[in-house]
C-alpha cells in the first residue's frame, strides 16, 4: 500500500459556491477539452452518439430539487463533484502500485498511469466517487488540478488556473491555496461559512463548498398581494393619456 507524505504547507484546492452554480457544464466541458490533450489525456469516450454513451470525465454536475422547508422555498441545486484532494485520501492509502499518490509541495493528488493496474481499489476507496476509470486504457484517472496548466510559464498568468474556474461564467468556482489563511478563498471561505464533504470520515477533503444563500419565497395567493395604486393625475399628460387608452 502506498504511504501518505507529511501534511503540506500549501493546500491547493477549489471553493465552488453553490449559490451562483447555474448547471450550466461549462466546468465539465472545459475541464474533458483541456485534459483530453494534457498529462492525463485522452480522456476517451464509447459511443458517443449512441443511446447509452459513456466516458471519462473530471467533472460532473448533478442537479437536486430541494423541497421547501419553513420560510425556504424550493429550489434546483446544482451540485458539481470533482476529486477533493483530500490530506489524508483513501484511494492514495489503498494503491497496491504507488500509481496514486500525494505531492508534497502543494497537495494535489494524482495518477500515475505507466505503474496504475487498474484494479479499481482506489475508486472504491474514494466515499466522494472522484476517481473514473478508462475503460479502453484500462487505468484510474482522476482530476489533476490542471497541473500541466497552474504551473506552465509559457501561458499568461491570468489563465494559470485550473480550466473549469477559467470557463465559469457565473464565477462559481475558485481556485487558491487553502493552507494560506490570508488567500482570497480561505478568506471567502470564512466569510460564507464554506464546508467540507463528509468531515466525520476523517479524509480532510481540501475543496470547501460554499451554501446557498437564504431564499424569500414568493406570494402565493391573490390575498398575500399588495394591491399597487396608480394615480393618473400624477403622470405627465402623454401617460395619463396611454393609461386612459389601456384602460378600456
Amino acid at each position: 500500500m502506498t504511504a501518505l507524505p507529511p501534511p503540506s504547507a500549501k493546500k491547493l484546492g477549489l471553493v465552488i459556491d453553490l449559490d451562483t452554480c447555474v448547471g450550466c457544464h461549462a466546468c465539465a466541458v472545459a475541464c474533458k477539452e483541456w485534459n483530453a490533450g494534457g498529462i492525463a489525456g485522452p480522456l476517451t469516450d464509447e459511443n458517443p452518439y449512441g443511446a447509452e454513451p459513456t466516458g471519462v470525465w473530471f467533472n460532473r454536475v448533478h442537479s437536486y430539487t430541494l423541497d421547501a422547508l419553513d420560510d425556504q422555498p424550493d429550489i434546483t441545486l446544482h451540485f458539481p463533484r470533482s476529486c477533493l484532494h483530500c490530506e489524508t485520501p483513501a484511494c492514495v492509502s489503498v494503491c497496491p502500485t504507488g500509481a496514486s499518490y500525494k505531492r508534497m509541495e502543494d497537495g494535489i493528488v494524482l495518477v500515475d498511469e505507466d505503474k496504475c493496474i487498474g484494479c479499481k481499489l482506489c475508486s472504491w476507496a474514494c466515499p466522494y466517487g472522484a476517481r473514473e476509470y478508462s475503460e479502453v486504457e484500462g487505468v484510474m484517472k482522476k482530476c489533476t488540478l490542471c497541473v500541466d496548466r497552474i504551473y506552465n510559464e509559457h501561458i499568461p498568468e491570468e489563465s494559470r488556473q485550473p480550466a473549469c474556474v477559467q470557463a465559469c461564467p457565473t464565477r462559481a468556482r475558485h481556485f487558491g491555496d487553502l493552507g494560506d489563511e490570508d488567500s482570497a478563498v480561505s478568506k471567502l471561505v470564512a466569510e460564507r461559512g464554506g464546508v467540507a464533504l463528509m468531515p466525520e470520515l476523517g479524509y480532510a477533503p481540501v475543496n470547501r463548498y460554499l451554501p446557498p444563500r437564504a431564499r424569500r419565497a414568493a406570494p402565493t395567493t391573490a390575498a398575500t398581494v399588495a394591491e399597487e395604486k396608480l394615480d393618473a393625475q400624477q403622470l405627465p399628460s402623454l401617460l395619463r393619456w396611454l393609461d386612459r387608452a389601456l384602460s378600456r
